[in-house]
């Protein structure tokens, strides 16, 4: 177990909305902010392995977030930029970790890493079965060579690698891309309120169902996994539960008291059709379970999004 108070941390994409939270709950464990370094891009591009190299001088620990993705059209207009930048991202820190000598490297990799057929809900070992979702391939498989990357340098040299798996995300914080779908819809429903609009649209037929995880709570299971989870399978974070988007949109308005009518629009991309992960393995290996009731951190997510709207009104 890492005793977190006494260890130097690299945060990739600290500054970013899971990274925020991250780092706030690092703090909160003990780490002083002096021992928690976060890179910014605009002036470490970690695509470069000299520049991985530079900011893991005297690093004892990694957890690498950064990341590119966005919402479905994002996806689909980039699939190589999102292969490229992700990929090279994961594969230089990793080998300048392993040259500097660091202790931990945690990578960070999606749902969306799970196969299209693969049993619901989804269980660790169940990664490799089939084929990815197709709109996310170019993402998902630059993820994925992440953990066979760790794996590798695990077995060949010693090096303490996990590959934690996160499910979709929500709650307060600025989001740097597009396709958080709470968000989107929160964001939504509150401008057709400020515009007087008599609805709001959603993309997709609403059918889908996903598994939420509130951000603290993920940045919560991402600091215990750091001090205490040292297996070379990956770990599910995630609710263990599963509503469908249309059911969340339906929360959402009652909570906002939005009276307008809610468009589903079934031309527009909505992704594989149900996805939930079995969060039992964190729980049992490193006691994680989320605290955060998903009414209530929707509640925590409107009154951000609102205070958000708010300020930028003024």
């Amino acid at each position: 177990m890492l005793d977190l108070k006494v260890k130097k941390i690299l945060v990739t994409g600290g500054d970013g909305f899971l990274g925020q939270h991250l780092v706030r709950a690092l703090i909160s464990r003990g780490v002083p902010k002096a021992n928690i370094f976060v890179p910014h891009r605009e002036e470490y591009d970690l695509r470069l392995i000299e520049n991985c190299r530079q900011v893991l001088r005297g690093m004892d620990a990694v957890v690498h977030l950064a990341g590119v993705t966005g919402d479905g059209e994002f996806h689909r207009d980039h699939p190589a930029e999102i292969f490229y930048d992700n990929l090279l991202l994961g594969v230089e820190l990793l080998e300048a970790a392993r040259e500097v000598g660091v202790e931990k490297f945690v990578g960070i990799g999606s749902v969306t890493e799970y196969p299209q057929n693969a049993p619901l809900p989804y269980e660790e070992q169940n990664l490799w079965v089939g084929p990815v979702d197709g709109l996310h391939e170019a993402y998902t498989i630059a993820k994925k060579m992440l953990l066979v990357q760790g794996q590798a340098y695990r077995a060949q040299y010693g090096l303490n690698v996990i590959h934690v798996l996160l499910t979709n995300l929500y709650g307060p914080g600025k989001e740097a891309v597009r396709g958080f779908v709470v968000t989107n819809i929160i964001q939504r429903m509150l401008q057709a309120e400020a515009d007087g609009s008599a609805y709001v649209e959603v993309w997709g037929t609403g059918q889908p169902t996903r598994d939420f995880l509130y951000v603290e709570d993920a940045a919560e299971g991402i600091v215990r996994a750091l001090e205490s989870y040292d297996q070379p399978e990956p770990v599910n974070l995630g609710s263990g539960w599963e509503i469908s988007i249309r059911e969340l949109t339906e929360i959402v308005a009652k909570i906002l008291d939005f009276r307008g009518e809610i468009r589903f629009d079934p031309a527009k991309p909505e992704g594989v059709r149900r996805r939930m992960v079995n969060p039992t393995r964190a729980e049992k290996e490193f006691g994680f379970r989320p605290r955060t009731s998903f009414e209530d951190g929707l509640r925590k997510t409107i009154d951000w999004q609102r205070n958000q709207m708010a300020r930028q009104s003024q």
